[in-house]
């Protein structure tokens, strides 16, 4: 039978990154060490300073006498974080993962050392969620350092992170942080059976991992909260609910989720009552403009224009004096424009893209009402519904409106405000039909006496913090009260 060392050897044939080296902590050769890790991975000023290093001087230099697995695991390795494994095939996914493999010569187990330096980012501004008051940090790739900002919050023994690998071949880890007095057990159970009902190659991102999770994955609608704020991910364990971080992402999942969490900031809870709830206002506001804003223009112009008064509608048939389009060629092809330039400006590098965004949708803007190819009414309605868009907190949130906005503009250029009405109608019946993990999506507009509505001081209005005593619906009953006024 191979040895262990050449069993390595021969599983990472052909990988330059490999670093194997065998050492004898013996004059005479009898006692064998084999030392392996992946270069890059692994930080080896450290392998070679509390393993090396401490090896040689602690045993072989002092020349103790004894079981040679008890010196090394005792006395040789100068550093707690290790532990022992029976399998082989263990202490490869360790090897890959970044840490340190040690193996005796004779002996039936492998040490593996706690030895990451993973190629990451620090911990930066996030560039998706900004406050103007609030911290700054935001998650980074590291599996490690973002269950950190979550801890460094909550400084509770009943935050609980359970760590898992998922991908045949990625084994991508993935870690599972709750309350443990407040998460209602079934959800544990239910995202644990939803993890394992899979096997795939890969998992690269949270956004792949997030689409197996999802029970109706056909919804424009996301069903799993995507943050990259630590404060934000902090607050909703304090909920009841899971955050779901996944290593190589810097979004983690939040689960449950209802329509609502996607209108909250993090800093409505640090702004004073009246600024936040106004905010709110707007943002729920906005979400209406964003998805029906071109398709009541369409209604209006098409069908009903006995709506407007008759200034207003003479000044919108001047201003398509010359187009030579039907009035719903003219919104679609502008909405199209817009979303080109959205993701051109994506996909262009640094601050280019913001350049390019808004220079080029005033350009094409301009060019377009110049050649009578769009009348200005139309310009100005497909510049307000992208801001409106861009008004919602969240991005995955705003893209179902983008996408449902199209949906909207077919309605009500077939129908007019019946197809409006209608296709309005079609949305709620849909997101009443959705549940995320047992929570149903539209909470607490409907079934809100199941939390005695409390979910609603945290609606459209936000209560003082003070007034918010109760936990949200996703906590369990014998926890959901947060705050209480001390006895004096």
């Amino acid at each position: 039978m191979k040895s262990y060392e050449q069993q390595v050897k021969d599983l990472f044939t052909k990988c330059d990154d490999f670093v194997g080296k065998s050492f004898y902590l013996s004059e005479n050769g009898t006692i064998k060490l084999f030392v392996a890790y992946i270069d890059g991975l692994t930080d080896s000023d450290f392998i070679q300073e509390s393993v090396i290093r401490a090896l040689f001087q602690n045993i072989l230099w002092q020349g103790k006498e004894g079981n040679i697995v008890n010196l090394v695991a005792m006395q040789g390795i100068e550093t707690p974080d290790m532990k022992e494994v029976d399998k082989l095939e263990e202490a490869i996914l360790e090897i890959l993962a970044g840490n340190t493999g040690v193996w005796i010569e004779g002996y039936e187990k492998s040490f593996v050392i706690s030895s990451k330096k993973l190629p990451t980012r620090g911990v930066e501004e996030s560039n998706t969620e900004t406050v103007i008051r609030g911290p700054k940090d935001s998650f980074n790739e590291s599996l490690r350092t973002n269950t950190a900002l979550i801890r460094r919050r909550i400084r509770d023994t009943g935050l609980k992170i359970q760590q898992r690998k998922i991908g045949k071949r990625s084994h991508t880890d993935v870690a599972l942080v709750y309350m443990e007095e407040f998460v209602q057990p079934q959800l544990l159970e239910e995202i644990e059976e939803r993890l394992t009902h899979f096997e795939i190659d890969g998992i690269f991102d949270s956004g792949m991992l997030e689409q197996m999770l999802e029970q109706r994955s056909f919804s424009p609608f996301p069903q799993i909260q995507a943050t990259q704020r630590p404060d934000k991910a902090a607050s909703s364990v304090l909920e009841g609910r899971v955050a779901i971080v996944v290593d190589n992402s810097p979004e983690v999942l939040l689960a449950p989720t209802t329509l609502n969490c996607f209108y909250q900031a993090s800093d409505d809870y640090y702004n004073r009552v009246e600024v936040a709830t106004f905010a709110r206002i707007l943002r729920y506001f906005a979400s209406f403009l964003a998805v029906a804003l071109p398709g009541l223009y369409l209604s209006v112009a098409m069908y009903h224009t006995e709506l407007l008064p008759t200034s207003l509608a003479l000044s919108f048939a001047s201003a398509r004096s010359g187009v030579p389009f039907p009035i719903v060629v003219e919104v679609l092809l502008m909405e199209l424009a817009f979303e080109l330039l959205r993701e051109a400006g994506l996909r262009l590098p640094g601050r280019l893209g913001g350049t390019i965004g808004i220079v080029g949708g005033l350009i094409v803007g301009q060019a377009a009402v110049e050649a009578n190819l769009v009348s200005t009414i139309v310009v100005i309605v497909v510049a307000l519904t992208a801001i409106a868009a861009f008004s919602v907190p969240n991005e995955g949130f705003a893209a179902a409106y983008r996408i449902l906005k199209f949906f909207f503009i077919i309605m009500s250029a077939w129908l007019g405000l019946y197809g409006l009405m209608l296709g309005i109608l079609l949305m709620l019946i849909h997101l009443s039909s959705l549940k995320s993990f047992g929570i149903p999506y539209l909470m607490p507009a409907v079934s809100g006496e199941i939390a005695d509505y409390n979910d609603k001081k945290d609606f459209v209005f936000r209560y003082p913090i003070f007034a918010m005593k109760k936990r949200p619906i996703f906590t369990v009953k014998s926890q959901q009260t947060r705050m209480k006024r001390r006895e004096k």
